[in-house]
């Protein structure tokens, strides 16, 4: 059967099928040349009780690869049913990386079988990288990469890389240490292949290597990926010394975090490191209901302004039919700030030194639109408003509700642009400032100024 032309779909009824068949061999031949993490898919996807099984027809080292595509329930489930000697295969053929991400992952009652079942070298290692604080670029990084002396010949070099890169997690670039791990520079393979053999490391090593600390925050470390384009990082710690790599897919996995984090609090929802479908009806409203309760109370202030000028409504009641369009203006208006800014932070294009500049651009940008919006507000007033629909409206009234659209986009682009900046400096996500943040804020301003003008210009 030419497997290669199946689709996913139809290896997984195919699978299922053979199972319940016990075609072992036909399952096991259908799915051990597909990459791991379609593996993982398929897996997912079937019933739950066919997993172990299928598990077990995966030769030991793709079975691993296999394992850390899993989701984390997957993996406890799998872990939950592993006897003691399945489970050291397992560990055994994780890097150490891998292994401390599922640690982290799975309840205390499962972490105890893992590290029980694990060798005290490697127990040792996840213990140590635990550790680290949970955003550090310690947390992260493995302890399986090659570093060399720089007095090591390149003949050497490539001797260590056979008897021991298998190993490891990269192979790609190896570190020069001297004799106290203090880090000298680094060397890629393609280096040593073309460099002769009797050069020492120290002669063709580049000494311009960029290292992260180990409790730098992780996501500026993963943005050092993005800028230079490595394939693998060192870590060092506060002495210089070479304490271990970060690799490009770990790198990849913060990004990925760090992002979806961000959205779910610009939509004021708490941050859930799980699948949608995953995660709990109960999960989610906890997610969600804090923030709505906020901001449910915070708009109590925008009730309280409305209230506080009711006479002057009562006596132009047309000036309630554009609260809604004015406060919406203004909340789109900051949003659009706000939202450009924390991209700007997150790609470390703006600062906080920059705030004044950010300011500055965006006044300028607040009276170009503040006018566009204005100019064709008030011919939609007059001839669509006025001349169609036969409101009252008076050329006082127009001005009144194109002056506050003006000032509302105005200090919408000012909060915007300066909320997310400031919450960067006191130590607060910039996302936390996004869109329904700064949108409430906005509707009390924007009412303020509506009800300004309305009082003096028409006399109320």
């Amino acid at each position: 059967m030419d497997y290669e032309q199946m689709t996913i779909d139809q290896l997984i009824d195919m699978c299922v099928e053979g199972l319940e068949k016990k075609q072992y061999i036909k399952v096991r031949d259908s799915i051990r040349d597909l990459q791991p993490m379609d593996i993982a898919y398929i897996m997912e996807e079937m019933p739950e009780d066919t997993m172990p099984v299928m598990f077990r027809l995966l030769p030991k080292e793709l079975a691993a690869e296999v394992f850390v595509e899993l989701d984390p329930d997957s993996q406890e489930n799998l872990i939950t049913g592993f006897s003691k000697t399945e489970l050291k295969e397992v560990i055994d053929e994780l890097y150490l990386d891998d292994a401390v991400d599922i640690v982290e992952e799975m309840p205390a009652n499962v972490v105890t079988r893992i590290l029980s079942a694990s060798d005290p070298e490697v127990r040792q290692s996840i213990n140590e990288i635990l550790q680290y604080p949970d955003d550090s670029t310690g947390s992260i990084m493995t302890t399986e990469f090659i570093d060399m002396k720089r007095n090591m010949t390149v003949e050497d070099a490539l001797k260590r890389i056979r008897r021991v890169g298998q190993d490891m997690e990269t192979i790609s670039v190896m570190y020069v240490i001297d004799k106290d791990r203090h880090l000298l520079g680094y060397a890629s393979i393609r280096t040593l292949l073309l460099a002769d053999e009797d050069a020492t490391m120290g002669e063709i090593m580049d000494r311009n290597v960029v290292s992260a600390q180990t409790l730098d925050d992780q996501e500026e470390t993963a943005r050092k990926f993005e800028k230079y384009d490595f394939l693998a990082m060192p870590v060092v710690d506060k002495e210089n010394r070479l304490v271990g790599i970060v690799t490009i897919d770990d790198a990849i996995d913060v990004l990925t975090e760090e992002t979806t984090e961000d959205i779910e609090r610009m939509a004021a929802i708490s941050p859930s490191y799980k699948p949608y479908l995953k995660t709990g009806i109960l999960e989610t409203v906890k997610s969600r209901v804090p923030w709505l309760l906020l901001l449910m109370v915070s708009a109590t202030f925008t009730g309280q302004i409305i209230s506080s000028f009711e006479d002057a409504l009562s006596a132009v009641t047309i000036l309630t039919a554009y609260i809604p369009m004015l406060m919406d203006t203004g909340g789109n208006a900051g949003s659009q700030a706000s939202v450009t800014i924390i991209r700007g932070i997150s790609l470390d294009e703006i600062s906080i030194k920059d705030i004044f500049k950010v300011i500055w651009k965006e006044i300028r940008v607040a009276v170009c639109i503040g006018a566009i919006l204005a100019a064709a507000n008030f011919a939609k007033l007059m001839l669509v408003d006025k001349m169609i629909f036969h409101n009252p409206i008076t050329v006082q009234v127009a001005l009144v509700i194109c002056l506050t659209l003006i000032f509302t986009v105005f200090a919408a682009k000012l909060v915007g642009c300066s909320l997310p900046l400031i919450a960067k400096r006191i130590g607060f996500d910039p996302a936390v400032m996004a869109s329904p943040f700064i949108t409430t804020i906005v509707d009390a301003i924007s009412l303020i100024i509506y009800f300004r003008f309305a009082t003096f210009l028409l006399h109320l």
